[in-house]
């Protein structure tokens, strides 16, 4: 009988664990996966490493010596201005300080990185372990994501619904552990997850794959506004299409921002395709906080958010702007903006010629033609 094993001469996780089988499809989608797998280990590792040394590094020039904190904010801010313009995005403060933190909270993870680069966790799981400050359920998580291999979001949401402690209290401990797992199999059996995580692409200089975030409905919808928006001929400088916002919890893409030239404003556009609540507004009021602290210049006025809605004609747009600026807003904004009429009239007509557009491909195709709803 032929091995079906394929031998090789020193270590290699691909190489070693294929497997032949009769099925040359199912062996096919192995190799490939597992490749995939070996590759995002290898770079996570790496990225892991890098990290941790960039921590210590600066846990070195912070305690160097005596107290010298105004010193280490000072060091902080300007490695980031001089590593974002050597290396681009991914070096801002809020990430140097988090690296610091990982070194504070993990002293150990690179012997660890260097011994069992195979079962390692990734940096954004480390990142969500850096929100629990209780060592022991600090720990506990650790473990629990590495053994039961946790994904991203997974770690993310029992972090956040207090998973440890909700074990520690109950006596049905199965039962708990059943509801986490139903209500996590959604992300557990994603598995272009890495695939999706900007932080792996700003570590490899390369640009986030905004296609995973969009709908093919919603780029249409988005690709024309923004040509509306440019033709509107009231002050419309494009600045970005799915810009990239991070919080410690969680990675976020804004839609469409523009700059206005006339309102000396950024103006941040998010579209929505079910019905608009509550939580949309709050999470726009949120990008504009973050987009006045990061982007906004001396001699601009506060950020102008819109949420869009392109499920409903009820909600079609809701506006928002901070920091007590109504009626600055009112009397002097609203001259630039696009109405709700407007932008209403814009959707209905993208998603029309969308809905035509799919039932000509449909028909070209052979298919069932499909209306909408």
């Amino acid at each position: 009988m032929m091995e079906n094993r394929v031998m090789v001469s020193g270590q290699n996780s691909v190489m070693d664990n294929f497997v032949k089988t009769d099925d040359i499809l199912k062996d096919m989608c192995g190799i490939i996966e597992s490749s995939q797998k070996a590759a995002y280990q290898a770079v996570n590792t790496a990225l892991v490493q890098r990290n941790w040394l960039i921590g210590y590094r600066i846990a070195e020039e912070e305690f160097g010596g005596e107290a010298r904190s105004e010193y280490g904010l000072k060091t902080i801010k300007n490695l980031s201005e001089e590593l974002t313009n050597r290396y681009g995005k991914g070096y801002d403060r809020v990430t140097l300080y988090r690296c610091l933190k990982f070194y504070k909270m993990f002293p150990e993870i690179v012997a660890t990185a260097w011994q069992q680069s195979g079962s390692l966790l990734s940096w954004s799981h480390y990142r969500i372990l850096l929100q629990v400050e209780d060592k022991e359920a600090r720990a506990w998580y650790e473990k629990e994501a590495l053994e039961q291999t946790w994904g991203v979001r997974t770690l993310q949401r029992n972090v956040s619904s207090q998973y440890y402690y909700r074990m520690l209290q109950t006596q049905k401990k199965e039962l708990v552990k059943h509801e986490m797992e139903e209500l996590t199999a959604g992300y557990q059996s994603d598995k272009l997850e890495f695939v999706k995580n900007p932080v792996i692409a700003e570590f490899l200089g390369l640009s986030s794959n905004t296609d995973f975030t969009e709908s093919d409905l919603e780029k249409s919808i988005l690709s024309n506004l923004q040509k509306f928006l440019m033709e509107l001929g009231k002050g419309y400088a494009f600045v970005a299409r799915q810009q990239h916002i991070r919080t410690e919890k969680q990675d976020y893409f804004i839609d469409l921002v523009f700059y206005n030239y006339i309102l000396k404003c950024f103006v941040l556009i998010d579209l929505k395709t079910e019905k608009i609540t509550h939580q949309d507004v709050g999470q726009m009021d949120m990008y504009i906080r973050m987009y006045d602290e990061l982007k906004r210049s001396e001699g601009d006025n506060p950020t102008i958010g819109i949420v869009l809605c392109s499920d409903t004609d009820e909600d079609i747009a809701r506006y928002s702007v901070l920091h007590g600026n109504e009626q600055l807003f009112a009397s002097k904004y609203k001259l630039y903006l696009p109405t709700e009429e407007e932008l209403r009239a814009e959707i209905e007509a993208q998603k029309a010629m969308f809905y035509l557009q799919q039932q000509d491909k449909q028909k070209a195709e052979g298919q069932e033609v499909l209306c909408p709803r």
